[in-house]
This record gives structure tokens, sequence and C-alpha cells, in this order.
């Protein structure tokens, strides 16, 4: 199977020879993380079984880099059975907020400030709208998730959304939303987009936007999940942890030219798409993120700050004891150990008896 590292292994140098003295190192270190993964420059250790039937594998150390598709899938794992712990039993809502196509260009050079404004733009709507007692009257609960690509992988910055339907007032009262509304959606979108704009004005002084973003309605999308919101909640899980190309996703690597496949957003059917290995990476690279910015982030009675806040609205919605609260808390914090069954007699476990070194490799000049 043709994976993401084969591609940066065979053109990669070529990538960094072109483009490496106007690359962000961010680029540069997710090429070469991905690159090395899983290989004995990274490192390893050698496993065998404990119940002595001697098997023994060599097992060698991912990069743990945040854009690399090997990694990662015990992460995501944990996050959804963290999440869903977490869930009240009331209406959630799926809301999106994607910025004009007119804005990509200015968004890309300046990621790491205004993918933080886009976050801070759509909360700050939420939030205005939700204090607004003609809505709910209080203060919202929400999950982000930063998401940056179409499925040709194109560059689309947007944001999702997950939030149940009711607010805590100023009281500790649990207000419910209306069944299918949660805030007027065409309220929203300019709300969302005075404050981005403001913002953004604001943190880039030298930087010039086109007028035309005041020209057209921002697309702000809102559902209800109604009994879909474990459905919806597994779907923001692949893209808490996921990067825009997945290695099952590339079907060859050829004449210089890399074939993957996408499924179409409006009929739902797979497609291939066949592009030159240095456009491939150009569009792989373009969604790397910056350094330290985290793409998942929570607000209101869901901040991690409020986990006392969010179990007491817990106890009351659900009617439950403190040992069930607790019973969950355990079941989650067990699933985050790993055990590896010995694939020889199927009774023992591969315990760790000895650790391989990594093999030094000086990285791309600029990337520490």
């Amino acid at each position: 199977m043709i994976e993401l590292a084969d591609v940066v292994r065979i053109h990669g140098p070529e990538y960094l020879d072109k483009f490496g003295d106007r690359m962000p190192k961010n680029h540069k270190r997710a090429l070469f993380a991905i690159a090395a993964c899983r290989t004995e420059e990274m490192g390893g250790h050698l496993q065998e079984c404990d119940h002595h039937c001697g098997h023994f594998d060599y097992a060698y150390h991912s990069c743990k880099n945040s854009s690399c598709p090997k990694c990662h899938g015990a992460d995501t794992t944990r996050w959804l059975a963290k999440q869903q712990a977490q869930l009240l039993p009331v209406p959630y809502f799926h809301l999106v907020f994607t910025l004009p196509s007119e804005l990509r260009d200015v968004v890309r050079r300046n990621q790491h400030a205004l993918y933080g404004l886009l976050f801070e733009a759509a909360i700050a709507a939420l939030t205005k709208l939700g204090l607004d007692r003609k809505y709910l009257g209080g203060r919202l609960g929400m999950v982000a998730v930063l998401h940056t690509w179409t499925r040709a992988k194109e560059y689309h910055p947007h944001l999702h959304l997950l939030v149940p339907g009711g607010a805590l007032d100023k009281d500790g009262v649990w207000r419910p939303s209306r069944k299918k509304f949660l805030v007027p959606v065409k309220a929203l979108s300019p709300v969302f987009r005075a404050i981005f704009m403001k913002r953004a004005r604001k943190a880039l002084p030298a930087e010039t936007f086109p007028q035309e973003v005041w020209d057209k309605d921002w697309v702000v999308f809102s559902r209800p999940t109604f009994k879909k919101t474990k459905k919806v909640l597994t779907y923001l899980s692949r893209y808490v942890y996921r990067v825009a190309i997945a290695n099952n996703s590339i079907i060859a690597l050829e004449n210089d030219h890399v074939t993957f496949r996408y499924q179409n957003a409006d009929t739902r059917q797979w497609k291939t798409m066949t592009l030159a290995a240095m456009e491939f990476l150009r569009r792989f690279l373009q969604h790397v993120l910056p350094k330290g910015f985290h793409k998942v982030r929570y607000f209101g009675f869901l901040h991690p700050t409020n986990r006392g806040t969010l179990r007491r609205l817990q106890l009351l919605l659900w009617e439950r004891d403190r040992k069930q609260a607790a019973e969950s808390e355990q079941n989650v914090a067990a699933g985050t150990e790993v055990v590896k069954v010995c694939p020889c007699c199927k009774e023992g476990i591969m315990v760790v008896v000895s650790w391989l070194p990594r093999r030094a490799r000086s990285p791309p000049p600029g990337v520490r």
C-alpha cells in the first residue's frame, strides 16, 4: 500500500530544493517527521510474549507529529470516549462557520493569527446571541474543531461546532432551546463577519482585506442533530487528529504523480484525482497547522475549567447519582490503556524487554 510517507521520502527532497527557502518551519518539520515515522530513525523497542511462547517482534516509534496520518489513532478513540461521557440528555446542534473565498489568501499568509480569530469571532457571535433573552438568555457550551480542507484537499478554512441545546442563566438555571432552533442564522452571520473583520484589521494593520467580503453573506450553517448527536461527535472526532491526506486514500504513486480517491460532497460518489507529486505535497502542506496551535477548543460551560459545573448539570438533567457519574469517568480512564495480545499463542501479553536507540539524522535547515 502506498503511504504519504512514501511520497515524502521520494519527492520531499525535490520539494525542499525548490521551495525550502520559502517554506515555513512547521512544513519542513512535518516532512521530516513523516518520513522518519515508524522507522529506525525514530528508535523503537523489542517486545516479547510474557507467556513464554518465544514470540517477539520489533516496533519502531511514531513521530507524534500532528500532521502524520500514521499517528494518533488511539488519541482519537480516547477523545471520543471522553466527549461521549460528557454528553447531556438534550438536543444538540451542529454549526459550521465558513470564511469567504475572498479571504483565503490572506488567511493562508497569516494562519496563526487568523485561525485564532476564526475561533474567537464564531464563539463571540454565538455567545452574544445566546445571552439574548429573545433566544436563550444564558451561557452556552461549545466544542469547536478547525477544518481547513475540502474533499479534494483544496484550502477551505471553516469551523465545526457541537452545541447542547440550552444555556445556563446567571442564576445557574438551565434554559432549554426550542426543539429545532438554537439562534437565528441570519442574525448570526453578520455578527460573525463584523467581529472577525474588526479583530483581523486590528491584529494585521498592514494587511489588505478585499472589499468583497462585506458585499456577501458569510456562510453559517446550523441544524439539530436529534438522535444523531453521537454520530456527529464521531464525525468531529475524525478531524480532531485526522490530517488532510489519509494513507488509505492514496491509490498510486507513479511517473512523478500521485492518485488519490475522495468522496464528492454532493453525490456521495467516490472519485479519483491525479496530481503531480509537487502539487500533491503543496496541497497537503497548506493544511499543516502552525506549531503549538490547538485545532480543538472548548468554550462556555464545556470549558475544562467548568468541569464541576458540567458534572452538576449532568446530574441535574440525567437525575443520576454521583456513583454513576464516577463510574463513567472510570470507564473513560480505563479505556486509555492499550494492551497488545501475543499474535502467536493468543494468551500472553507483549511486554517491552529492551529499547532501540534512535539513528541520528540531521533535519532540514532551519528545523529544530
